[in-house]
């Protein structure tokens, strides 16, 4: 039906409404859907849900706040309607204002979109928007009137307010609103936490290094409530030179153990360095399990090991010199003088007992001219050593053999060479498993000298003699010349040194230079302390009568 007269004016808008797209063009009027003036619609109390699209509603034409334009004429509702050239007396510069109606609003209708705007559809909001438009739910309308409601133009309506917050968005009859993407961390942010980060690293650094510290303190010196013993400084100052600790300080450098390696035996003793060319002075029945094809280790007190050779040896002697080569840094020990030895004098001895390397033992020197022999395992008396020994009560061991004994400054006075065991049935060990009661004894370092010296320069050494065969059977007092030759050998040598004292078969020598002898053996000890060409003083026995004799010691070579 046509309409009549004005419309009723509509109910101001309830807040400021956003900015719309003004129209580029004259807008269509609405058809009147009522005869007579209509009671103003009350205003809508929030946003309602959206029934579908409805018709476009006029604009009104004045000024609106700035907007996108739109480029084309919107499109008529209905047709037929008459157009709306001027803007109604009831809009104002926000859109026509809605007037109060029927309790029920009526169903909004989409904003007006560009015609060249993208549309992007959204779940729930009736249908497609604008690309610009806030995302996932509709603005707010304003109520143009109720279904049925003949006062008010659909149209009359004229842009809500944009929302504001989450709340303000919410359609409880669109669909669930989708999360959307993230905002970016500013650089502002991110740089705060980088400060924050590397004080808890550090923080859990200082931590677990100050609780490490904690856990090894108690590990070594225990908990705070453990006892604590009383225990005097440590004593830094150095030790007297005379002193053990001083002597061994000194000695110790220049001591080596060593290891032969044989094809049928094996063994371990001790030697000490005599010049810096590598020369080693120690025992023959040290080295003697190597023969001819075996294997010699030298190791020194720092630990240091390195090859040797035999450079000469001699069993009447029991003393041998191997050499070691390619080796710097030697220690040479000071060889002193066994003649100025007094009984009762401290002395060290320094060996490997039972391969125990640097090994120090200390005593005194026990006795002077101790008459020995050892060896004697091959049973022509080859192998056997005669020894005027040096007694010592020194504890020595088997693998002291070869070993120096030294005095008080550190000079070598003796080679330790053999032992008095307590199992040992009355004889002396070289080379045996015996253990020491006490009773060592050493090659006197003067003897010694002159045998290594002969190694090493003829690789042999010389022995001197008398020119005479002895009785070893003869069991009275003294040392008896053979009353008849063996072997094919005359008991006294012709020309022999012997021969030439004025010496007959059956004498039986009682004193060398005023010493008793009561053995063949304690001569022969007495003579081998002595160099050829030395001149002895003998007392002999001969018919019941003493006589005295001067000899001159010959000499022999063994090697």
């Amino acid at each position: 039906m046509p309409a009549a007269g004005p419309q009723s004016a509509a109910a101001p808008a309830t807040g400021p409404q956003s900015a719309a797209a003004p129209a580029a063009g004259p807008q269509i009027a609405a058809a009147p859907l009522a005869a007579g003036p209509q009671t103003p619609a009350a205003p809508a109390p929030g946003p309602q849900p959206d029934a579908g699209p409805h018709p476009a509603a006029p604009h009104a034409a004045g000024p609106r706040p700035p907007a996108a334009p739109a480029p084309g004429p919107q499109a008529a509702p209905s047709a037929g309607a008459p157009l709306d050239p001027a803007p109604r007396p009831d809009t104002g510069p926000d859109g026509p204002a809605t007037g109060p109606d029927d309790s029920a609003p009526t169903p909004q209708a989409p904003p007006q979109d560009t015609a060249d705007a993208p549309f992007v559809p959204h779940p729930g909001d009736g249908g497609p928007r604008p690309a610009g438009a806030a995302p996932y739910a509709a603005p707010p309308q304003a109520f143009s009137g109720l279904p049925g409601d003949h006062g008010a133009a659909a149209g009359g309506q004229g842009p809500h307010p944009a929302p504001h917050g989450a709340w303000q968005q919410y359609d409880p009859w669109s669909a669930p609103l989708q999360a959307g993407p993230l905002a970016p961390v500013s650089q502002d942010r991110r740089r705060r936490r980088g400060p924050l980060v590397a004080g808890a690293v550090a923080l859990a650094l200082l931590a677990g290094g100050i609780g490490g510290g904690i856990g090894a303190y108690v590990e070594r010196y225990g908990g705070i409530n453990d006892i604590r013993l009383p225990q005097s400084a440590g004593d830094g100052a150095g030790r007297r030179p005379d002193s053990v600790a001083g002597i061994a300080q000194r000695a110790l450098p220049g001591v080596v153990t060593i290891h032969v390696r044989g094809s049928a035996e094996q063994g371990t003793g001790t030697g000490f360095v005599l010049d810096r060319q590598g020369h080693i002075l120690t025992n023959n029945h040290v080295v003697q399990p190597a023969g001819s094809g075996g294997e010699i280790s030298v190791t020194f007190s720092g630990g240091q090991t390195a090859k040797a050779r035999v450079v000469g040896q001699d069993g009447g002697y029991d003393l041998a010199v191997i050499q070691v080569e390619g080796v710097t840094g030697l220690r040479p020990l000071t060889l002193g003088n066994s003649d100025s030895v007094q009984v009762g004098d401290p002395v060290v001895a320094i060996g490997a007992p039972f391969d125990l390397a640097n090994t120090v033992t200390s005593g005194i020197i026990s006795a002077k001219q101790r008459p020995i022999t050892a060896g004697g395992e091959k049973g022509d008396g080859s192998d056997v050593s005669y020894v005027d020994a040096l007694q010592t009560d020194a504890p020595i061991n088997p693998g002291n053999s070869g070993g120096p004994l030294v005095d008080a400054k550190a000079r070598v006075i003796g080679i330790n060479s053999a032992i008095r065991a307590a199992d040992s049935a009355g004889g002396l060990e070289g080379g045996g498993q015996g253990g020491s009661i006490g009773l060592g004894f050493a090659i006197p370092i003067n003897q010694a000298k002159r045998v290594a010296e002969e190694l090493i320069n003829s690789g042999r050494a010389t022995h001197p003699v008398i020119g005479v065969t002895l009785e070893m059977e003869y069991a009275g007092d003294g040392a008896r010349v053979g009353k008849s030759s063996k072997g094919g050998k005359p008991p006294v040598l012709p020309d022999g040194p012997g021969a030439k004292a004025g010496i007959k078969a059956g004498d039986v020598i009682t004193k060398v230079d005023g010493a008793p002898v009561h053995s063949g053996e304690e001569l022969i000890v007495k003579i081998r302390s002595h160099r050829p060409g030395d001149t002895l003083v003998l007392t002999l026995l001969r018919g019941g009568k003493d006589r005295t004799v001067r000899l001159s010691l010959g000499s022999s070579s063994t090697g």
